[in-house]
């Protein structure tokens, strides 16, 4: 009898599991997962980014020492970020101020283009249509702006401000969660309510976490052969590679915590997963 019933819930867990996994794999093949995914690395690596080293120029001292701490702990101690970051960081103002006030307003333009794509990926996650430019343009901007902010601390999160990694850790992954999950509030402009965007916001932040976690083993040593064997084009292509299958785990976080939400046994927790009244 107990094996009978073991072989009932196997059944029973295969029975929800196969369903679940057609409506993911449909869910992603929706959102165009790699083409998506592409999409967004593309323009962080060259619209956000940029931007992200032009507003930093004119950061003190010390928020630049975090910030350094911060991308190095993302992509290692070598390439083309970490090496822009370094030269802000000597103190000399032809370097600070090299972008100059236009400079930056031209950069943190071109880096909504970025939260676009963003954007675009959570309301076709939720089939949800384009929001009008008037209620978005902010959003564009203030996310932008949390980004540094959260950028910046990363490197003091991941210690745990001095308390180590083994707090570090679980603190950096819960930051992470808040982040998606606020971002994907911010991006749909209210459209969504809070809990149904939950599942979305812990698999993009843990998955998030966890391929940093793992991409420090080998990110620093492919970087580091890269500039042997290519030169300064070489990391170029390894931190564009790197941002492709962050932002996989990003696009599949969020797709599937939409097809997660849906699901019977979370949608009656969550109070249903139907967009929201705007």
């Amino acid at each position: 009898m107990p094996c009978l019933a073991g072989e009932v819930r196997v059944m029973a867990i295969a029975g929800v599991l196969g369903p679940l996994t057609g409506r993911a794999l449909r869910q992603l093949a929706h959102v165009s997962i790699l083409d998506m995914a592409t999409r967004l690395a593309a323009q962080a690596f060259l619209a956000a980014l940029p931007m992200l080293i032009a507003v930093a120029s004119f950061f003190p001292d010390a928020v630049r020492r975090e910030l350094l701490r911060s991308l190095r702990s993302l992509i290692g101690s070598v390439g083309p970020v970490v090496a822009q970051a370094e030269a802000m960081t000597g103190g000399e103002d032809t370097v600070l101020h090299s972008w100059g006030a236009v400079g930056v307003l031209v950069a943190l333009l071109s880096a909504t283009a970025f939260t676009r794509a963003l954007q675009r990926l959570c309301e076709r996650a939720w089939d949800l249509p384009r929001s009008a430019v008037r209620l978005v343009a902010w959003r564009w901007a203030a996310w932008l702006l949390v980004w540094i902010v959260v950028l910046v601390v990363q490197g003091a999160l991941h210690q745990a401000f001095g308390a180590g990694a083994v707090l570090g850790i679980p603190l950096q992954t819960a930051g992470a969660v808040l982040l998606w999950w606020w971002t994907q509030h911010l991006l749909l402009v209210g459209r969504v309510r809070w809990l149904p965007l939950l599942p979305g916001a812990v698999l993009t932040g843990v998955g998030g976490v966890v391929f940093s976690a793992v991409s420090g083993l080998w990110l620093p040593r492919t970087l580091r052969m890269s500039v042997e064997r290519y030169g300064a084009l070489g990391p170029v292509f390894t931190v564009l590679s790197w941002l492709i299958v962050y932002f996989t785990i990003v696009v599949f976080g969020i797709a599937v915590g939409r097809t997660l939400a849906q699901e019977e046994f979370l949608r009656r927790r969550l109070g249903g997963a139907d967009p929201a009244s705007p």
